[in-house]
């Protein structure tokens, strides 16, 4: 029996649930745990609390991410962040700082500007505080973009639109059509490509896109077709009759609850106003819910087979909420810890209790279902023989390989041999 289909020791501590598609984790749930962490990346210009968010992130991914096809997007993110910290360094030097500073790394030559453009420059003095400062945003941004990052390559977005409430079940299915049909159109093309390629045809330039991109259009819109007469066929948006009362009221709710997340979400994010922007976000999380709720009555739809919120969707949530709480906490009763100043220079210190909490995001790593194929460090063929070999009898021999030449080959063979034979 392989170790994949093998049934967990009982008693054994280093036992990983593996993901399968009853015990999945809920989309959603990785969602909250990554925009917990960006709301703590939020909160700080720490570069140490910074760099710690992104450990915690990968190391998150690293362990519970999939071979699917969006797992890998979290490279490009990092990509991305590092791009951003460039670009946000580069807009200092030429564009200037508006952090005064006295230590002068170099002078470049400043482009005179006419009167109006007055408090903005092109050029001149690039000092070390201004170019602190520039790094400090740049990372903070850039740690926000890895925080999302990670909920892409952890979150299956089908499963994600698949939850979404009865009321946004048409905009749920317009995004499922559009993702199903973007790998088609990519397929399309380098198909088109090769052909023209099998022909002699050339296959760059802008003649050549002009002429693979009717026959792509074409393709595209007979399946548009397809899929609307099949939709049809299926009586997909057929909604049932509600009162006036009752869709007024749907209305209202979805709006202004959406209105007070927005509202809510800005004064977390923001430097100050964090007291009055959680209970707005609650507030208008809670009139929103509604809304979705009331709205949903319309749809006549079933689920199969729905994802459910277990506990360790709980569990994952609930680390990456703690993780923004504790850093909004920290940010009041110690705000030069998470803001180290750029003038005076001083290297930043890393707070004690602010970095404790952080590393309450690694907790998906080990309560998440391991992805299928996971292997835990530590648990290899060997470990798994000698766990489960008869209690008084000595584990299996280990095997090694030696090399041996067969006659005319080029190169050698392996040939396992056991300790007992050596």
């Amino acid at each position: 029996m392989s170790d994949r289909n093998r049934p967990p020791h009982a008693g054994d501590p280093t036992t990983v649930p593996v993901t399968a598609r009853a015990s999945a984790l809920h989309a959603g749930a990785w969602w909250i745990w990554a925009l917990g962490l960006a709301t703590a990346a939020s909160r700080t210009t720490n570069p140490l609390l910074l760099g710690l968010l992104v450990a915690v992130a990968g190391y998150v991914v690293a362990a519970r991410r999939t071979d699917a096809p969006w797992a890998r997007s979290y490279g490009a993110f990092l990509k991305l962040g590092l791009a951003v910290i460039v670009i946000r360094l580069v807009f200092a030097i030429v564009l200037g700082s508006p952090i005064p500073g006295t230590h002068i790394l170099v002078t470049l030559p400043e482009v005179p500007l006419p009167a109006w453009a007055k408090g903005v420059r092109i050029g001149g003095r690039v000092t070390a505080e201004g170019l602190v400062f520039a790094l400090y945003d740049g990372l903070k941004l850039a740690t926000l973009l890895v925080c999302v990052g990670a909920a892409n390559a952890l979150a299956n977005p089908a499963r994600l639109l698949k939850s979404l409430p009865a009321a946004l079940y048409e905009a749920g299915v317009a995004i499922v059509v559009a993702m199903t049909f973007a790998p088609n159109l990519v397929a399309d093309v380098q198909r088109l490509r090769a052909a023209r390629r099998l022909r002699g045809r050339p296959d760059r330039g802008l003649k050549a896109l002009l002429q693979v991109g009717l026959p792509v259009l074409e393709g595209a819109l007979e399946r548009s077709v397809a899929l609307a007469a099949a939709m049809d066929a299926r009586g997909y948006g057929r909604s049932a009759e509600v009162p006036r009362a009752v869709r007024h009221t749907t209305t209202a709710l979805t709006l202004g609850g959406l209105l007070g997340v927005c509202a809510g979400t800005y004064g977390l994010l923001a430097d100050q106003g964090a007291g009055y922007g959680l209970a707005v976000l609650v507030a208008g999380l809670a009139a929103a819910l509604a809304g979705l709720w009331l709205g949903g009555r319309r749809s006549v739809r079933t689920r199969y087979r729905p994802d459910r919120w277990g506990t360790r969707a709980w569990l994952v949530s609930g680390s990456g909420a703690a993780v923004a709480a504790l850093t909004i906490w920290a940010s009041s009763y110690a705000p030069q810890a998470l803001h180290p100043p750029a003038v005076p220079l001083t290297s930043p210190q890393l707070p004690l209790w602010p970095a404790a909490s952080i590393l309450l995001g690694l907790l998906p790593a080990f309560v998440a279902p391991a992805p299928a194929g996971h292997r835990t460090p530590g648990r290899g063929s060997r470990a798994v023989a000698e766990r489960d070999a008869p209690a008084g009898e000595a584990p299996p021999p280990r095997r090694r390989a030696t090399a041996t030449r067969e006659p005319g080959a080029g190169h050698p063979t392996h040939t396992p041999h056991s300790e007992e034979t050596r």
